[in-house]
């Protein structure tokens, strides 16, 4: 069964065919194109195939109009992206009559591709101009409604394609009275209205029963932020999501500094070096899940095995090296295993306190993180908070955050947010110490080597909930939604079924650890017998920085 990735990649080959079916034949000439496209293409594409040229978003109409004007091409194959409005596609019309360019014009396409895939099974919708669709755009308290419904309608465009790549269409479940619900009924509408238009359906096998999924249906599970807000301000333990929060891993690019000797001056000399980080990458595909540093420590020594083992080599001690340094200077290892201890309900060894109060350790950032995690997993007295946020103050930490938090916290069944994370923790063990052997250049001294207990997080708790059928309190409540049903239901049919597939999207921004903790569950399921998959998607992918940065925006409107 074809992924997410290969099916959206087989899309983008056969646009660069001119929407023709790939043939093995091959020609004698071959057949020169010039592929222009703007930068939400380039995010697009560029985790998938690898191209190299661009063109702004606000000019492209116009551009194409100069084309026109110019005679640049003899012929144009347009294609969009998402369906282009009428009023655009009477601009192009317009500029081709004006060129004496209409017979150029071979063929207009509706791609259908306007989201980004950055794993086999994982896709967000944006990366240019994300504060758009983001948790503080949707959560302002001054939002007009017209403006939630571009957001809305921005989504569930986005998610339509995905749906259309995958050439499927879900069944729906969603919670009440958020931004998941308006998502939710949004997309059950349009596809609802696709499915149902005889003509000009984009499912016709799915209408007819001879679609990829006909006989077993996927779930898609529409939730919102606030389902979780602790998991997000996480300091993390796997390769991947480290890379995510310490590194700023965006689109699998991330730059790093690395030293190049000494300055004339006698300074230490660096220079930024950009890594690529995807499937092709076998060291990154086989351990960037890796949350024990001891199986990250044999595989970086078996690293010479590999083919393409110098480069590898390079790029992963210089990654390794970074996150490692972080880790020491600003003790992530303690900050990771005491919020895990937290989320699992387990005794504390040190107050938070005490931790807000030390001058080493962590940065301003990482004490209000470890403090929101604490505030919304404890019961806490008002003296007691004043007496955290005046620490908090007093160690140059940004206050905002935690005005919104707890102003939000309000508003939420408090017992609901305790409950979610039981099941979790850590054991120390002496480790995190080296992440190679002992003569090379890379070790680590004065790192805990921490053990990670497996537990589903809060999503994966409620997917598992879904995909079971399972009675529960905290997901009885969910729509149903079926947009093949010609008449909308919203309760859950008598005969329930459990689900093989499942989507999971996060309205307002998804996260590394989610989707790891979604594999890791997978997997358990598969060991078990259940053949079981899970696709993790996002608005938009953040980093705990980014979130506690739209959190002080919102906190910001407290005052």
């Amino acid at each position: 069964m074809m992924t997410l990735r290969e099916k959206q990649i087989h899309a983008l080959k056969q646009m660069l065919n001119l929407n023709q079916q790939e043939t093995k034949a091959t020609t004698a000439v071959p057949t020169w194109k010039i592929l222009i496209y703007d930068r939400v293409g380039q995010d697009i594409i560029s985790p998938l195939i690898s191209v190299k040229e661009l063109r702004d978003l606000e000019e492209n109409i116009g551009r194409i109009g100069q084309d026109f004007q110019s005679g640049l091409y003899d012929i144009y194959h347009l294609n969009f992206i998402s369906p282009i409005s009428r009023q655009k596609m009477e601009d192009l019309a317009s500029a081709a009559l004006l060129a004496g360019a209409v017979a150029n014009i071979q063929k207009v396409f509706d791609q259908y591709l306007n989201f980004i895939t950055l794993e086999d099974d994982m896709f967000v919708l944006r990366h240019q101009n994300s504060d758009m669709i983001s948790y503080h755009a949707i959560n302002r308290g001054e939002i007009k409604d017209t403006e939630m419904e571009s957001i809305m309608d921005i989504i569930v465009d986005s998610l339509f394609s995905v749906f259309v790549t995958l050439g499927t269409v879900p069944i729906i479940r969603c919670p009440r009275g958020n931004a998941a619900e308006m998502v939710a009924k949004k997309l059950d509408k349009k596809l609802r209205e696709n499915v149902w238009d005889t003509r000009n359906s984009l499912f016709q096998g799915e209408v007819a029963g001879t679609g990829h999924f006909s006989f077993q249906r996927p779930l898609l599970i529409v939730l919102d932020r606030s389902v979780d807000m602790a998991t997000p301000l996480h300091h993390t333990w796997t390769y991947q999501a480290l890379a995510h929060d310490v590194l700023e891993l965006a689109l699998n690019r991330l730059v790093i500094e690395e030293n190049v000797g000494r300055s004339p001056a006698g300074g230490a000399r660096s220079k930024t070096r950009p890594c690529e980080l995807n499937n092709t990458d076998r060291f990154w595909s086989q351990h960037k899940g890796t949350n024990n540093t001891a199986r990250l420590t044999n595989a970086v020594n078996s690293l010479p095995q590999l083919l393409d083992m110098k480069r590898l080599i390079d790029m992963h001690t210089t990654i390794a090296t970074g996150i490692l340094n972080s880790i020491k200077s600003r003790r992530l290892d303690t900050f990771f295993e005491i919020e895990e201890k937290i989320m699992s309900k387990q005794t504390l060894d040190r107050s938070i306190l005490d931790i807000i109060n030390d001058p080493e350790a962590g940065t301003p950032e990482d004490k209000i993180r470890l403090f929101i995690i604490y505030y919304l997993c404890t019961n806490m007295s008002e003296v007691e908070f004043n007496k955290h946020e005046a620490a908090l103050a007093n160690a140059g930490c940004d206050l905002n955050p935690l005005l919104y938090i707890k102003r939000w916290r309000g508003y939420t069944k408090l017992s609901s947010i305790q409950n979610s994370y039981e099941g979790g923790g850590t054991k120390t063990v002496s480790m995190f110490s080296k992440l190679m052997n002992q003569g090379s250049s890379f070790v680590m001294e004065g790192v805990k080597n921490l053990v990670v207990k497996k537990h589903n997080l809060p999503v994966t708790k409620i997917v598992d909930e879904l995909i079971e059928m399972k009675q529960s309190s905290s997901t009885e409540d969910y729509y149903y939604l079926d947009p093949k049903q010609l008449k909308q239901i919203e309760h859950v049919p008598k005969n329930r079924t459990t689900f093989q597939d499942v989507i999971v999207f996060i309205v307002g921004g998804g996260n590394y650890i989610e989707y790891q903790n979604l594999n890791d569950y997978v997997k358990q399921k598969t060991s078990s017998g259940a053949n079981k998959r899970v696709i993790y998607g996002s608005t938009t992918l953040i980093n705990a920085r980014q979130f506690i940065k739209q959190l002080s925006l919102l906190g910001q409107e407290v005052h």
